[in-house]
């Protein structure tokens, strides 16, 4: 499925704030040569962290996930470019991942397909880790997203689907509310949103795209 996470939802807690001080290690020196904040593509490498969140932030909200191991990987190795992660001290703390679609609306092979020639990004997924929320990370990883994205050629547009609680937020991230999504799982429904990519440039500063 494609509901959306927002740094509102609570997905399991990762420590990132500095412990007491302890000797130096040869971990703890490596670790400091880490870029503090990085954006980059995800990798079939990245699927386990990835999912880790998904399912924290998803399955204690809604009982599902959008997109279960197998799924995250099958999008990271067809089509990482459409992907994202945010990334401090090398610890994943958000992400978004995406495929192409090649209708005007999303169906139920939306979920599952990477369509190569389509033009249309769909984002199956947009998760913040739990000691990362309420600091606006979802929104900046999505802006970064759509200027990602936008640099692509065969990108045109983004599509997704959300709960009705979620429509406001990715309103104001640009996003045009086109109706009721056709898909529905179990008793859930949904709403469909566009964002035109094409006022977006690619931005490839800080990311390993």
């Amino acid at each position: 499925m494609s509901a959306q996470s927002t740094d509102d939802l609570e997905p399991k807690a990762l420590d990132l704030q500095p412990g007491i001080p302890e000797a130096p290690t040869h971990r703890q020196k490596r670790r400091h040569t880490l870029p503090a904040s990085e954006f980059r593509c995800l990798t079939p490498e990245d699927a386990a962290s990835v999912f880790e969140i998904e399912r924290e932030a998803f399955i204690s909200v809604l009982g599902i996930c959008p997109l279960y191991l197998d799924e995250v990987k099958h999008f990271l190795t067809l089509c990482p470019e459409l992907s994202l992660g945010w990334f401090q001290e090398g610890c994943l703390v958000a992400f978004i991942i995406g495929s192409l679609w090649d209708q005007e609306r999303l169906t139920q092979e939306s979920l599952t397909l990477h369509r190569p020639g389509g033009h249309t990004v769909h984002l199956h997924v947009l998760a913040v880790h739990r000691a990362c929320r309420r600091q606006g990370k979802g929104s900046t990883l999505m802006r970064r997203y759509l200027q990602h994205v936008g640099g692509q050629r065969a990108a045109r547009r983004a599509v997704l689907m959300c709960e009705d609680g979620l429509v406001p937020f990715y309103q104001r991230l640009g996003f045009r509310l086109t109706g009721p999504c056709a898909i529905t799982l179990g008793s859930l429904t949904f709403m469909e949103l566009q964002c035109s990519t094409r006022g977006h440039g690619s931005l490839r500063r800080n990311s390993g795209c």
